[in-house]
């Protein structure tokens, strides 16, 4: 019999003639605690949650847990995804496919563990030797590296993947806020929702229902690490991926496919793509009616993590327009949106899905500003095209025939007014603020309205 730490039983070598086997492993998912009427014990209820803990490369099984309220509540709150545990005493039994294993992830294992208050112990691993040996399984996604869909072998597919449970590589682009809700029969109910993206799709909606799903992926850093991998199972009509009790989240993925996907997400991140495809997707700015002040829209990043849309009455107090001009108007591939210098004649992006394509090239403005108001001020928003050639009031091509001094005038005309700014705020670590904006629109303000505004605010 295999054994390790001279303590533990393999999950390879689990087999139900086994008595008091005591199992290790670190937990790779887990889903939320359910009740269910007692059959035997009218107006009572059992509760119970399941969780699949791997204790090396290849196998990984499932543990379902039973008991009273207070029991299977404090066990489940006890453990997360990414904890290390042991199992004492578990039954060790047959799958049943037809019935609890049909909605759990499937394992190589044969068997799974069932564990009880009466009879069983679930506690964290208290030894350093066998924590240090589980903690890299987490990064070892539980299927084949190479069998997965990317989001735009999904999107090609549509219909043919309706209901199919599959396995996605994909990398995390926005982290939506939960939404808490209650349905008609008094259940509370909760649903976050993120974007994901990879080299052919930009953005793609993933939606959990489940808290510990929720508590998972709320944990990643979306964009500046996008290096992480999530390999989920479910796929529904309406091109959205919903995580379900089958599903096992790998995160930062130790495999050759996700580090490519990571060099891309970096790249993209970095060059500013990213903000490009997000301008894409904004709100009309005549739907846009609140009205901040900046060190309202600073507090408001913080308090709500998610994207959110403002008016602010604003100066722009920093706009590098009599800056060289290749830092005004820079040209980006059509396809990745992928940073490029002057005058290249292929995207230098390796990672670029449309390498083997004929060429294209777009040119726009791609500003860095700031803007100011009596609270404060927002650093390095994004002013882009074709946004910042309404404000500016010229084209790319016109500013590029300007002089130094038509450059330098434009820009104080800007920065001697205050004006109307539509903005788009995001999360960031990038910034001191922990805060990015994107302005959506940019005027110089009626000096009617900034009165009427600046007071209501003060007010």
């Amino acid at each position: 019999m295999k054994m390790f730490a001279q303590a533990f039983v393999a999950i390879s070598e689990l087999h139900p003639n086994f008595t008091h086997p005591k199992v290790a492993g670190i937990v790779i998912g887990k889903s939320d605690v359910r009740s269910f009427p007692d059959r035997k014990n009218s107006g009572v209820d059992r509760f119970t949650f399941g969780f699949t803990i791997k204790d090396s490369p290849d196998f990984f099984i499932n543990v379902t847990a039973w008991g009273n309220d207070g029991h299977v509540n404090g066990l489940a709150s006890s453990f997360s995804v990414g904890d290390c545990v042991t199992i004492e005493n578990p039954l060790v039994t047959n799958k049943d496919l037809e019935k609890g294993d049909k909605f759990c992830p499937t394992t190589p294992s044969n068997y799974r563990l069932l564990v009880t208050e009466a009879h069983s112990r679930v506690s964290l691993c208290a030894d350093m030797d066998v924590i240090d040996r589980l903690l890299p399984l987490l990064h070892l996604p539980v299927k084949d590296s190479r069998d997965f869909y990317s989001l735009g072998d999904i999107v090609a597919n549509g219909q043919k993947l309706d209901g199919s449970v599959i396995n996605i590589l994909a990398a995390v682009k926005l982290i939506g806020e939960t939404k808490h809700f209650t349905t008609s029969d008094g259940r509370k109910g909760q649903r976050l929702e993120a974007k994901l993206f990879d080299d052919f799709i930009s953005s793609f909606p993933l939606v959990c229902w489940d808290v510990e799903a929720i508590q998972l992926v709320q944990a990643l850093v979306p964009r500046e690490t996008a290096d992480a991998k999530i390999s989920f199972d479910s796929f529904r009509s309406g091109m959205v991926a919903t995580v379900n009790s089958k599903s096992i989240i790998t995160v930062n993925p130790d495999t050759r496919e996700a580090s490519a996907l990571f060099r891309y997400a970096k790249e993209m991140s970095e060059s500013g793509a990213l903000d490009q495809d997000e301008m894409a997707e904004d709100m009309s700015v005549d739907s846009i009616s609140d009205v901040f002040t900046v060190s309202q829209l600073k507090q408001k990043a913080h308090e709500c993590p998610e994207v959110f849309f403002g008016i602010t009455y604003s100066f722009i107090s920093k706009l590098d327009l009599d800056s060289s001009v290749s830092k005004v108007v820079r040209t980006r591939c059509s396809r990745c949106k992928f940073l490029l210098t002057e005058d290249v004649l292929s995207c230098t992006n390796q990672l670029c899905p449309g390498r083997d394509q004929p060429f294209t090239a777009t040119v726009g403005f791609d500003l860095l500003v700031d803007f100011t108001d009596h609270t404060g001020t927002l650093q390095a928003c994004s002013l882009r095209s074709p946004v910042a050639e309404k404000t500016l009031g010229c084209t790319t091509e016109e500013f590029t025939s300007l002089t130094d001094d038509e450059r330098t005038a434009m820009k104080w005309k800007l920065l001697l007014e205050r004006c109307k700014i539509y903005v788009k705020i995001l999360p960031s670590t990038k910034t001191k603020a922990g805060v990015r904006g994107v302005i959506l629109a940019c005027s110089v303000a009626d000096p009617g309205e900034v009165k009427q505004h600046m007071s209501a605010l003060l007010h």
